[in-house]
């Protein structure tokens, strides 16, 4: 079975050696391809070889992540982004929420989670424009249930997890909107404010749901392993568990989206952000877990270059995670190799 390079899939056994134009020996027959030896025959300029014919597999979930099924969903998120809207007024109004409200949302959403696996294109058909509280309210809930199945917890302590992420940000409802929509540099005063939102929404959930572990990751999200977090400089060990699966998701979801006083930075910029900030910021178990199970998701994905090319990412490079290869209508650009051509956008 004769397959171009960057048609091959891990788990593909070679049947016969291959050499390079060179006459230098690559790999041997019989080799299980993985990434690292799918990179190696890129980089030796090797376009096609002989693999043994692969087995047909059918699953039942193979088209669930298409455009089309991604955008009959939409609107059952959307509809969680209003709710979550109308909590905050609620909870502005009567300092408390129905707890029945925010699971009438939120599961809804989750049981569409489960059967949905490419969580990029969620994301990039997820970042809308407007009512940035909300909708980051949401894409943190989404983000911090997978991270929570990823990180192995059963379905109902990772529902439990991404309906704290959901709720985190509850107390800016407190906090004035000309602070929040305001596109300049905050004043001392006013960041102090901001911060508070950590409090206020511990207090909110505490009145509105017997759940202290909710409560906490509203008031933990944005402390950090090295203690320089708010609102109580907690470090690594005194912050909980499901504080620092929340911290991670907040983090992705704030830099990858629109904002009054800030754009959108690209997807996997902020991975390796978020990689970066592992080393002593963000507990780096969730980080890493994060960055593991988001990177095959970029497969496949078209893209906007630097360079104003556009292609398509059609492997990971195990050198660099965060600088894949890329495949536009003429050529294959390794951008570990090319450090004046980046990622400018992703596109859904």
């Amino acid at each position: 079975m004769r397959v171009h390079v960057t048609d091959l899939q891990p788990g593909d056994l070679m049947q016969h050696d291959v050499y390079n134009d060179n006459g230098v020996h690559v790999l041997r027959k019989g080799t299980v391809l993985q990434i690292e030896e799918i990179s190696k025959l890129i980089q030796h300029s090797v376009d096609y070889i002989e693999i043994e014919p692969r087995e047909v597999l059918i699953t039942a979930d193979s088209s669930s992540d298409t455009p089309e099924t991604l955008h009959q969903i939409k609107p059952q998120f959307d509809q969680a982004v209003e709710s979550i809207s109308s909590i905050f007024m609620d909870a502005l109004k009567h300092g408390k929420f129905h707890e029945d409200l925010v699971d009438d949302a939120f599961k809804p959403v989750v049981e569409t989670l489960m059967k949905q696996k490419d969580v990029v294109s969620l994301l990039l058909l997820l970042n809308g424009q407007d009512d940035y509280t909300s909708r980051h309210s949401m894409q943190v809930g989404m983000l911090s249930y997978y991270l929570a199945t990823w990180m192995g917890y059963n379905d109902d302590e990772a529902y439990e997890i991404g309906k704290a992420g959901y709720l985190h940000d509850i107390g800016k409802c407190r906090i004035p909107l000309e602070i929040l929509n305001k596109p300049s540099k905050l004043t001392y005063e006013e960041f102090e404010e901001v911060k508070r939102h950590t409090l206020y929404g511990y207090d909110i959930i505490r009145e509105s749901m017997d759940d202290e572990l909710t409560a906490l990751v509203a008031l933990q999200h944005h402390e950090r392993d090295d203690g320089k977090g708010y609102p109580l400089k907690l470090r690594s060990k005194q912050i909980h568990p499901y504080s620092h699966i929340a911290a991670v998701a907040d983090v992705y979801s704030a830099m990858s989206s629109n904002r009054v006083y800030q754009s959108k930075q690209q997807l996997l910029h902020v991975l390796r952000e978020l990689h970066t900030m592992s080393f002593g910021q963000l507990n780096g178990k969730p980080v890493h877990a994060f960055i593991k199970h988001m990177l095959p998701n970029f497969i496949g994905k078209k893209v906007l270059l630097t360079s104003g090319e556009s292609g398509t990412i059609v492997m990971t490079n195990p050198s660099d995670f965060f600088r894949p290869l890329v495949r536009t209508s003429d050529r294959f650009i390794d951008l570990s190799k090319e450090p004046d051509s980046a990622i400018h956008e992703i596109k859904f």
